[in-house]
């Protein structure tokens, strides 16, 4: 359906209005610099997009405004993972509609503990929901907060069941020895780690077909020059730059990087159970960006 997406993917912030609406004019604004400014692709309405804090209509509305721009949305991962059954059905299929270029599913995640056999119970019925549609679908692998993890022995499973449905899987766990485990299950299943770190071993034919990254928001050159040139001080940069958020907040922390690289205080708006950062996580982020050189 969809050529293969490789390369620099930004795990897009969400913007948000004041009454707590996705802002369609700033994301589509946002996406279209980030693309611009080197990556290759987005993932919209993941974990930095805030998408569990969104309503599925919510969702469905800023899926629309991207399906209707003149954004390439086949360049695109979307959020589509939900607890209820239905719901991830829905979204998957609206994602489809809006010529995404996969859906990012997150495991149902409220039940603890969940058997192999329910998760794959649960792909059965999204992907025979979908049938029509086809759009690939990319296994979100974030235990520390969804508290369930798609195993090596699920997804073997998951291939095993759905073929090239199962079209790859975003690692958010930190663990490069498990991402590389997940890649050698099948060829053509891609696997994209979340630190930039890894893009080295993403080039020519790695294991790995990229990395999609919440701070990739930010330096996306950097990125695009270490996977595109093997350019080892940009990559030795993106590394640095990615420990100024540590132990802070990343997704306030992430906008509020926006918020002062773009002059836009409305970049900054978190939504509950998140919270912005305080004055004194944002003077220190600060002081560690401008410690690294920038300006």
């Amino acid at each position: 359906m969809n050529s293969r997406l490789r390369g620099v993917i930004a795990a897009i912030a969400t913007p948000f209005s004041d009454s707590g609406e996705p802002d369609a004019a700033r994301f589509l604004a946002r996406a279209q610099h980030l693309l611009a400014d080197g990556c290759d692709g987005l993932n919209v309405l993941g974990t930095t997009g805030e998408a569990t804090s969104l309503s599925v209509e919510a969702r469905e509305r800023l899926m629309g405004a991207v399906g209707h721009s003149a954004l390439p949305s086949s360049r695109m991962l979307v959020g589509t993972g939900a607890a209820a059954l239905a719901d991830a059905i829905r979204l998957t299929k609206a994602a489809a509609a809006n010529g995404f270029g996969g859906a990012l599913v997150l495991p149902p995640f409220y039940y603890k503990p969940v058997s192999d056999a329910g998760l794959l119970g649960f792909f059965e019925a999204l992907v025979e929901a979908t049938a029509d549609e086809g759009i690939p679908l990319y296994l979100y692998n974030f235990p520390a907060l969804s508290g369930v993890a798609y195993t090596p022995a699920l997804v073997e499973a998951l291939v095993a069941a759905f073929g090239r449905r199962i079209a790859g899987l975003k690692d958010s766990s930190g663990d490069v020895d498990y991402a590389q485990r997940i890649a050698a299950i099948s060829p053509e299943l891609d696997v994209f780690p979340s630190n930039e770190g890894t893009l080295a071993l993403a080039r020519a034919g790695g294991p790995f077909a990229g990395c999609i990254s919440a701070t990739a928001n930010l330096n996306a050159s950097d990125c695009a020059r270490a996977y595109r040139h093997g350019d080892g001080e940009a990559l030795a940069r993106a590394v640095a730059f990615r420990a100024i958020f540590d132990g802070l907040p990343l997704v306030p922390g992430v906008k509020a990087m926006v918020t002062h690289l773009t002059a836009d205080p409305a970049q900054a708006r978190v939504l509950p159970p998140l919270a912005p950062l305080t004055p004194a996580q944002t003077a220190e982020l600060l002081a560690r960006y401008s410690a690294l050189g920038s300006t």
